[in-house]
Formats: structure tokens, sequence, C-alpha cells
């Protein structure tokens, strides 16, 4: 059987099973610097605009991930539009002057070695959007770990629904206690190897297009597939996944029936990390409140429920808070500050990375911070399977410089 024949025969039984698609995956031609062309996930560093202003100077007029994504930061500014015309042009750009060129049709299994010498593997792969729905209390193949949140989605459409390309910054988790699909593959060629800007470590990916390989991953991923169908729980990049969803539900009305199996934008490109990972490590996401009187809304939480920290501008103390029938101290926390907010549209809440910086916040912001516990690893799939989504901001897979930096891409319109 030739390998086209098998992918085909393959795709068919991934596309029934679990969901997975094999990729033909775009990378940078040889010579492009690879260390300009990787740029960390577009929703990093978003009250940061001096991060990316380096990260310009630094790529320059090189070829670079950071032409055909849009920063965040730039969401809300006057000429968004003239820089997503921009992206688009580039991306055409990139595929007929040769910059992006088809290297691997099968997956990619990544090393990601951080600054601190730790190691984070994953593999790239293609996941059907036809088995993933975000809206709560889904029970698909593919589940959302945290509320999304609709009005985040338009302007993430306003780029994907014309681009040509795709560059994934999605991680998602399996629950693999065994370590047999991304720990057990065997490693082809190398297809790329670089150090990271910006304090990003280094990584570096391996090709997967053996055919007996390729089936192993797909048996192993079969095998991991709970009672009630829950396989793949989204880890970073949730609203990117929700858009391309959303686009794939806008563009699929348009096409035929044969269309809509083979159409490339069915599809969407993302990382898999077993939550079992050393590397991976699970961080808690604070909550500080400001524009707020700090008596009244301790005194609106408190109850008999579970204790929190909470800081003030002049205390650090421990309080109990009402419980809101939430299985989680952040799920309970959060119920009760989206209802004080709602009595108090002025009062303003920030989700903020390390104690440090919260106490050092609340202290300058004569504000509120609340300091949460880090969530574990292992209650992440029971909690999603038995409640659905989580509350937003429950925990966050690493620090901004150790998220997915933009390398791989694939085409999302023939």
């Amino acid at each position: 059987m030739n390998f086209g024949a098998f992918l085909l025969k393959l795709g068919m039984k991934i596309f029934n099973q679990i969901g997975v698609g094999v990729p033909k995956i775009l990378l940078p031609k040889e010579g492009v610097n690879l260390n300009k062309w990787a740029v960390v996930a577009c929703d990093q560093y978003t009250s940061e605009p001096e991060y990316w202003k380096d990260v310009e100077n630094y790529v320059g007029e090189e070829p670079s991930t950071l032409k055909i994504t849009l920063p965040e930061v730039y969401l809300e500014s006057e000429n968004k539009q003239e820089r997503i015309e921009k992206i688009n042009q580039t991306m055409k750009d990139y595929l007929d002057g040769g910059v992006l060129e088809e290297k691997v049709e099968g997956f990619v299994v990544v090393e990601r070695t951080f600054s601190n010498g730790k190691i984070r593997k994953g593999l790239i792969v293609a996941l059907d959007l036809e088995k993933y729905e975000y809206t709560k209390g889904s029970k698909t193949l593919i589940r959302a770990t945290e509320g999304t949140v609709e009005s985040r989605i338009p302007p993430r459409l306003e780029i994907r629904k014309n681009a040509l390309v795709e560059l994934p910054h999605i991680m998602v988790l399996i629950d693999d206690p065994l370590k047999k699909v991304i720990e057990g593959v065997k490693k082809e060629e190398v297809v790329y190897e670089t150090e990271l800007m910006m304090d990003g470590g280094k990584i570096k990916g391996w090709k997967i297009s053996n055919e007996e390989e390729i089936e192993r991953i797909a048996n192993e991923l079969e095998k991991l597939i709970s009672n009630d169908g829950f396989l793949f729980a989204m880890g970073d990049g949730n609203h990117s996944l929700a858009t391309a969803k959303t686009h794939w539900n806008n563009l699929k009305n348009q096409l035929s029936e044969e269309e809509k199996v083979t159409s490339p934008a069915r599809f969407a490109l993302v990382e898999l990390v077993n939550i079992h990972d050393d590397g991976l490590e699970f961080e808690p996401i604070h909550r500080l409140v400001y524009k707020v009187d700090s008596e009244k809304l301790i005194g609106f939480i408190e109850g008999e429920g579970e204790e929190i920290e909470v800081i003030t501008k002049s205390e650090r103390k421990m309080v109990r808070i009402k419980n809101s029938g939430s299985n989680l101290l952040v799920g309970n926390l959060q119920i009760l500050l989206d209802e004080y907010l709602k009595i108090n549209p002025e009062t303003k809440i920030d989700y903020i990375h390390g104690d440090e910086t919260v106490e050092k916040l609340a202290k300058e912001m004569n504000g509120v911070g609340f300091i949460l516990p880090v969530m574990k690893k292992e209650e992440l799939f029971p909690t999603v399977e038995k409640d659905g989504a989580l509350p937003r901001k429950t925990f966050s897979m690493g620090e901004a410089q150790e998220k997915r930096f933009y390398l791989e891409s694939r085409k999302i319109i023939p």
C-alpha cells in the first residue's frame, strides 16, 4: 500500500474513533533563522507592549511568525484591521515565495527544554472540530476545561476566516499515566531544532511518518477514551480552538457533503501533552480586585466554607468563604466575585501569576488579593468529566515564557 492510500485508510479510522487527522505540516525552508521565526503565543504579555516591541526590533526584516499572527496586545489598536490584512498578505507571500514548505505528512514529536532545565514533551496532530463543543455540559471527545467567553471569539474570527494557514499555540491534554502515547514514540529524523528568544529555552522536533508508528499512536489514544467518551481536555488556547470551531461551523454550511469530510478547515493543529509529563506544571492564577471597599468585599464573601488567603493594603490573613456549590475553592470564590462585580460595576478584577506580584499590586492599588492553591493535575480529568468546564482562570500551565512558541503551521484553505 502506498503512503497516500495508507493515510486515507488510517485517516478514516482516526476520524471515526479518536478525532485525530494526519496533517501536512508546513515548516520554514532551510536557511530561515528559526530563532527569529519562532515567537511566543499571541495571548501572552498582553499588558506588556514593550515585550512585543522588543520582539519586533529583534526580528527586524527576517521571516517570522510575528508577521503572520496578531499579538493580543494589539486587539484594541486603531490599525487592527490593517494589521490583519497585512498578516493575510504575508501568509500568501510566505507560501508563494517558498518560505513555508510542506515538510511533514504525519505527526511531529516535540521536546521543549526550558531555561530552568526541565523538559516537556508533546505531539503535533490535527484534531477534528466535529468532535469538539465548547458549550457547558458538552460530552464530546474533546472538551473545554474552562468556560468560554463568547465575546472573545469575534476578534479572533476576523483573523482566521481569511487566513491561508493556521499556527497553533493550542495545547491539549491527554490522561496517559502509563506514558505510552507520546513518551513511547519512535522518533525519525529531526525536522527542526533551535534556541527560543526572550528566555524561552529551546525546542527540538522529530518527524513521525512511519505507518506502523502512527497506527500504534492511534491505538494507544483509543485506549484512553473514558466510559463517557472523553479523551482530550483543553490545556492552553481554549478560545483559539473555540474560534476554529466557530469558523468551521460557519464554513461547512457552504460545502458539499464530500467537502465537509475533506476540508482542511475541519481540523485544527494542536500539541498534545500528557498531563502526567514531568515537565508540565500547573500553577495557580490568583485574583486581584481593585476599585473596591476591602472590608465590604471581605464581608460579602465570608461564610462557613473553605479558607482562602487574603491580602489587603494593611494585612494578610486567612478568611473562610461561603460555599457556592462548586467542588473547587476557586469555583466558589469566582462565583462570589462575579456576584459582587455584578452588584458593584465600578469594581474591577484582574488575574495574576505569583504571590509576590499579588501582594505588591494589592498594596499599590489599595485592592484585595486572593491567593489560590495549586490545582492537583490528577483532579483535572475527573472534575471536567463530572462537572464540565472549570471556573475560568483556574490554573495555568507554566509561566508566560514556557507557553507554546509558534513554529509549525498547516494550510486551512486548499
